[in-house]
């Protein structure tokens, strides 16, 4: 396997059950629970045989990737074409290290032509038989310490890179195009949209109430956001075809900015103004910085009149956006609460884990304030349904 889960990873298990959860946390795949991930998959008649081929060469290397503990491959009773693949992890963190690498995403590609479609769930797991309450053995993850009280809001973000030199006229393309219709279906609205750029990498993150893939399709299908997309085809760096099942696949898959951690002060503002910041990861470190800053905003979240409203953790690879909800101007408080930086004495880990970040821990030389600024990313658009 090319793509483990790095050491600074490790802390990410047995401690954190211990630490009773904030109800103003939604969402986090920081709990150190086990993880359920349950693929529902309809295969192509006639397909099955070459579908249990490759299912066997992705099982085989699945099983040696660290935090996998195993999984199950079941086949409908009812309706043969239909097929279950459950897995179980010992947290989160490792399996979306394993699903958002480039090894991963070139073991799944022969899976596409057996297969009419998937859908992709995950769970932590709360309560089971048969196991102790507190866990599944040493090293094997526990169970969640309780149910996380969400928000009815899910939170998804896309980001990819465009050519050098292309930002102002891929900004002003992704600025003009009009907003496509919020509601979806009976139960899925399109809630909100925000999208920023930071130096030529984009991201695009929404905010949905009701089931996130029907909401992805209903927004791919606009005719406006396809004409948006067809215009910024020549800026990007890696080239797709949207009109091609595989190509969109692929590309859909490699843009996927999943959000690990949400968390809320608990008051509304109508001051309140969006920003989005860009962390520099080292290689192999953006999990355990998405940690120490979900860490420190939870910890921020139960500070009454702080600067941060809502705070979401964007992660994939070494690709960490902070998206903030702040009272007022970024630069109106304090650097080090808006930036999202631990405590002093865990200064010294971040600068192991950022990229340029050395200064980060010197308020008196202005470090911290450079250190915001370079963060920044440059709002493009940000919209909201009139009722969300």
């Amino acid at each position: 396997m090319t793509t483990t889960p790095t050491p600074a990873a490790e802390p990410l298990a047995s401690e954190e059950l211990t630490r009773q959860l904030s109800h103003q946390v939604s969402q986090s795949v920081f709990d150190g629970s086990r993880l359920r991930v349950v693929l529902l998959v309809e295969v192509y008649d006639g397909a099955q045989q070459q579908f249990l081929e490759t299912y066997e060469n992705l099982r085989s290397h699945v099983e040696s990737v660290p935090g996998h503990i195993g999984e199950q491959l079941c086949q409908s009773i009812e309706n043969p074409s239909q097929w279950l693949i459950t897995s179980e992890w010992e947290s989160a963190p490792p399996f979306l290290n394993w699903v958002s690498s480039e090894e991963h995403v070139r073991m799944v590609k022969p899976l596409h032509s057996c297969v009419r479609d998937t859908r992709s769930l995950r769970f932590h797991v709360v309560r089971e038989t048969g196991r102790s309450e507190t866990g599944a053995g040493p090293g094997r993850g526990g169970l969640q310490s309780a149910p996380r009280v969400g928000d009815g809001v899910i939170r998804h973000a896309l980001t990819f890179t465009v050519k050098p030199g292309s930002e102002d006229a891929v900004g002003k393309i992704l600025a003009d195009y009009a907003s496509p219709e919020p509601r979806v279906d009976d139960t899925t609205r399109l809630c909100r949209t925000s999208l920023f750029l930071h130096g030529n990498r984009v991201v695009r993150a929404i905010e949905v109430r009701g089931d996130l893939l029907a909401a992805l399709r209903h927004v791919a299908e606009q005719p406006e956001v396809r004409a948006v997309e067809e215009a910024i085809n020549p800026y990007l760096e890696q080239e797709r075809d949207l009109g091609d099942p595989e190509s969109a696949r692929v590309f859909y898959t490699r843009a996927a900015l999943p959000a690990v951690h949400h968390v809320t002060a608990g008051e509304q503002d109508p001051r309140a103004t969006r920003h989005a910041l860009s962390y520099p990861a080292r290689p192999g470190c953006g999990m355990r910085l998405a940690q120490l800053l979900a860490e420190r905003d939870e910890a921020a979240a139960n500070e009454p009149g702080g600067p941060v409203l809502c705070s979401t953790i964007f992660q994939r690879d070494d690709v960490v956006v902070r998206l903030v909800d702040v009272r007022g101007d970024l630069h109106g408080g304090d650097p080090a609460v808006t930036l999202g930086l631990p405590d002093p004495e865990r200064a010294a880990e971040l600068t192991t884990l950022l990229d340029g970040f050395t200064d980060a821990g010197s308020p008196g030389d202005g470090g911290l304030v450079r250190a915001l600024e370079g963060a920044r990313m440059e709002l493009v658009t940000d919209r909201r349904a009139p009722d969300a």
